[in-house]
């Protein structure tokens, strides 16, 4: 099994940068596939944001492509969300996810989340 926890989330101007951190623990990461997802104030959550399979393919949503970033850090264990040219409507809490078969809208392990606002 895995645990993960979510952390750098904040609230960012219109145009901003965050950076989202996953930490795994219990297991290394290298041999799972990552997914971020988010969950707006009030709505369901919404399909995978992007994702990276443990071979390295990624996977962009539309809604975010050429503004986010996935990457992991297999050393230490950790996959991270770089969020550039952030929008309103980015504000929600982010989760990340692992599964060794794959990424895909039902994930094995999930962290908690953190809450991201983009406000002015």
């Amino acid at each position: 099994q895995v645990q993960l926890v979510e952390s750098g989330g904040g609230s960012v101007q219109p145009g901003g940068s965050l950076r989202l951190s996953c930490a795994a623990s219990g297991s290394s990461l290298e041999s799972y596939s990552i997914g971020w997802f988010r969950q707006a104030p009030g709505k369901e959550r919404e399909g995978i944001l992007c994702a990276m399979h443990a071979n390295g393919r990624t996977y962009y949503a539309d809604s975010v492509k050429g503004r986010f970033t996935i990457s992991r850090d297999n050393a230490k264990n950790t996959a991270y969300l770089q969020m550039n040219s952030l929008k309103p409507e980015d504000t929600g809490t982010y989760y990340c996810a692992a599964d060794p078969r794959g990424y895909g809208p039902s994930m094995d392990y999930w962290g908690k989340g953190t809450l991201v606002t983009v406000s002015s």
